[in-house]
């Protein structure tokens, strides 16, 4: 047996061997360069079959293009390596030179760029229809062709595997360039902005841990917290029927916890997150418009580019014009309110979730539950309300994508600015409408002792009397984690797995590669001739890849807005969301970097100068950011209710100075409610507290009002200082750099003087 096992392992060892060296003495054997793209097929049964016949109308509609097909059968499916002729990339060069934006010189440069040609051979294979009118996007559908990809190149990929994509390259610098050259200018500026974010993550990321110490330096000080910590106060039950009243000491943890994220250090940190997002956006334009001037796109035009994509694919094209429906954008409208509303109402579902849940747990007979029932319930809620955010994901892609081929936009741009609007909108209600309710709504809209406000039977929920912050972290901090760990989990998980799926078939065909070439690929001679098996093992290695398209990046763009939201919207809620972001990143950044350029198919390089309607979304947010995060203070926080009580009716306010000025606050902020109501039978205490500013007969105190009209005042005037230090900021900083408009200067003037002593030439030559 163990004789056996050596034999087979050492003619395993020689039939790769074989390999190996057969790979080196092939003279012709079609590469990764030699071919644009791979479309594969199914093998038909005969020439009748009819998506045989449609995979060969197709085909020749190809060659009438002149693109050379070279047709391997392997197993059961059809390849197709296509390449375009030279002329086709001449007529682009030429076309780009007599644009108006001009940027030709960045593509020639001798060879033409793989990454070019990738580009101009997949626009024209989507933009061929066959006699029926059918286009690829059809035929693919009706699973006539399987799939098409560009190939990887060996020598580029090993580059940007050796300098980028591997583990410990996480603290360099990115090669921007490489991935520029190799994957197109989109996918550069992704990493380009990823890397930029990331580091100017760092120093938020800092100053959200010292707020974070800050709290924690005054953790065992407070008044406040040995106020709730030593009170002997009974509360009333959070429920009608089996809930028992409660002592405020059994909360002890949790108002500890609330004041770690409710202190001074909020406010600063705040209006601090809302002018580095403005800050971030202005030095990312001129980070972008270094890197646009050198790849020589600055002036780039979308429209332009895909009209001279339209003439080097049929030269008798004629423009597709622009179009506009009242009727059609109006049933858009109304559809996109429609799904809004269905949204709102699922975040309403979540928060009948909560208030029956909240109830439910503190009739459980573990003491630790009934103590904590509603952090509990607010806990679960964030786990359902992320399963929840799973499933809208796919229902509103297939929105988006229905809503945008109602509206029947004329270019690819319009529609990808389209789609990314409308997901982003339905992505930002999903994640954000049950955020919303927290921060704004809970614990203010519940009544009183006798007259409480129910929501499906169910009383709604109660701010804990040291804050109602606390519930806005929680539901952040779950979401945030189970969503950045979760998904870079899976993301990276899927290609890997198929990645070794791929390895396992390659290891196979290369057996069977080696076995060709040392006895049936050779002539009588002795001379190798490749076999198909042999050119097609590139293609395999490539099919066998996870595969990537349009929505690839848009993905990848959509997540790191959304985490870019978490960051800066209720950032006061939780200052260590910048910490939280900075590590997924730094993670990200590899993941993405090792899955697209190891583990996934080559993505189609595309050409642009910016990140497209994503810079007008980012600035949406630093605007929403300024809103959310002066309500969250004014109203959310107890920050102004503390200021009140410290300056209007705490011991210092009265000339008591041998006390703190914050001792008897949590006391002053409960109102008593008597027991001998009729909603409040079965209770064995004479009176109990809850928090709010009342009176005996539960009317609203003067207090109350004076705390509303300060917390308005605060928003009012946070506001007002953020957005005027944000415009500054916005001015301050220009988008361009000096250095980079003196350059484009220089070099349009090159330019126009080398085409006017062309044209003398050609006149000269002429006489």
């Amino acid at each position: 047996m163990f004789f056996k096992e050596v034999e087979e392992n050492t003619e395993l060892l020689e039939l790769r061997k074989d390999s190996l060296s057969a790979e080196r003495l092939l003279p012709s054997v079609p590469t990764q360069k030699t071919f644009d793209y791979i479309l594969v097929g199914h093998k038909g049964h005969d020439d009748l079959d009819p998506k045989s016949q449609r995979q060969s109308d197709f085909i020749q509609q190809l060659k009438k293009k002149n693109i050379s097909v070279t047709t391997i059968i392997h197993d059961d499916k059809v390849f197709y390596g296509l390449r375009a002729p030279k002329e086709t990339f001449e007529d682009y060069q030429y076309l780009l030179k007599v644009s108006d934006s001009c940027n030709w010189r960045g593509d020639v440069r001798g060879e033409i760029p793989q990454a070019t040609r990738i580009r101009i051979v997949y626009f024209i294979l989507h933009h061929t229809r066959l006699d029926s009118g059918e286009d690829l996007n059809d035929l693919l559908k009706d699973n006539v062709f399987e799939t098409l990809f560009c190939l990887h190149e060996r020598k580029k990929q090993k580059e940007l595997r050796k300098k980028w994509a591997r583990w410990s390259a996480a603290f360099t610098p990115q090669p921007v360039m490489d991935i520029q050259s190799y994957f197109g200018e989109k996918v550069a500026l992704y990493y380009l902005w990823l890397g930029w974010y990331t580091t100017l993550l760092a120093p938020a990321a800092a100053l959200g841990v010292v707020v974070f110490l800050y709290g924690l330096a005054f953790f065992n000080s407070s008044p406040l917290i040995n106020e709730v910590c030593q009170s002997n106060i009974t509360m009333c039950p959070r429920c009608d029927n089996r809930c028992k009243a409660w002592e405020l000491s059994d909360t002890c943890s949790y108002a500890k916890v609330s004041l770690l994220f409710d202190n001074e250090g909020t406010v600063a940190f705040a209006m601090f997150m809302a002018i580095w997002a403005t800050l971030f956006l202005e030095l990312w334009k001129r980070h972008r418009a270094r890197h646009v001037s050198k790849w020589n796109v600055y002036d780039w035009c979308e429209e332009e580019e895909e009209l001279i994509m339209d003439i080097v694919n049929d030269k008798n094209c004629t423009p597709r014009q622009f179009t506009h429906s009242y009727y059609r954008s109006t049933l858009v409208l109304i559809l996109v309110t429609v799904m809004l509303m269905v949204i709102i109402g699922i975040a309403h579902a979540l928060v009948v979730f909560r208030v029956v849940a909240a109830p439910l747990i503190s009739e459980c007979k573990w003491e630790f539950l009934e103590a904590y029932a509603n952090p509990v319930a607010v806990m679960l809620g964030a786990v359902l309300h992320y399963v929840t955010i799973q499933i809208m994901t796919r229902v509103n892609r297939w929105v988006s994508l229905k809503l945008c081929s109602i509206e029947k936009l004329n270019t690819t741009a319009a529609k990808e600015r389209s789609f990314t609007v409308k997901m982003f909108t339905f992505q930002f209600f999903t994640l954000f409408s049950s955020l919303f309710y927290v921060a704004f709504f809970l614990g203010r809209i519940n009544g009183h002792p006798g007259n409480y406000v129910r929501l499906a039977g169910f009383r709604l929920e109660e701010c804990h009397p040291s804050g109602c912050l606390t519930d806005l972290f929680i539901q952040m901090a779950v979401i945030m984690l189970l969503k950045q760990t979760l998904n870079n989990i899976f993301e990276f998980t899927v290609p890997w797995l198929k990645n070794c799926v791929r390895k396992n078939a390659a290891k196979k065909l290369e057996r069977k590669c080696g076995y060709c070439y040392r006895k049936a690929c050779r002539d009588e001679q002795g001379r190798i001739e490749p076999c198909d098996i042999c050119k097609v093992r590139d293609w395999l290695r490539n099919y066998h890849l996870g595969n990537t398209d349009s929505f690839s990046l848009f993905n990848e763009f959509l997540e790191m807005v959304i985490q870019f939201s978490f960051t800066t919207i209720f950032v006061a809620a939780f200052p260590l969301a910048p910490l939280l972001a900075l590590f997924n990143n730094i993670l990200e950044i590899r993941l993405d970097a090792i899955k697209m350029v190891d583990l996934e198919r080559r993505m189609v390089p595309r050409k642009t100068n910016d990140i497209g309607v994503w810079t007008k979304v980012l600035e949406a947010i630093g605007v929403l950011a300024v809103i959310a995060n002066g309500l969250v203070i004014g109203v959310t926080s107890d920050f102004i209710p503390r200021l009140v009580y410290r300056y209007h009716y705490g011991p210092c306010a009265t000339g008591a100075s041998h006390t703190d000025c914050m001792e008897g606050y949590i006391d002053d902020t409960l109102a008593t409610a008597n027991v001998t109501h009729k909603h409040q039978e079965g209770f064995n205490v004479t009176s109990c507290r809850y928090r709010d500013y009342r009176s005996e007969d539960y009317s609203l105190t003067s207090q109350f009002w004076l705390v509303l009209a300060m917390r308005f005042g605060f928003v009012i005037l946070f506001e007002h200082v953020v957005v005027i230090c944000k415009f500054v900021a916005a001015w301050f900083v220009p988008n361009t750099p000096l250095k980079v408009k003196n350059e484009r200067l220089r070099d349009k003037l090159d330019r126009l003087k080398k085409e006017l002593s062309e044209i003398k030439r050609a006149k000269s030559t002429d006489v």
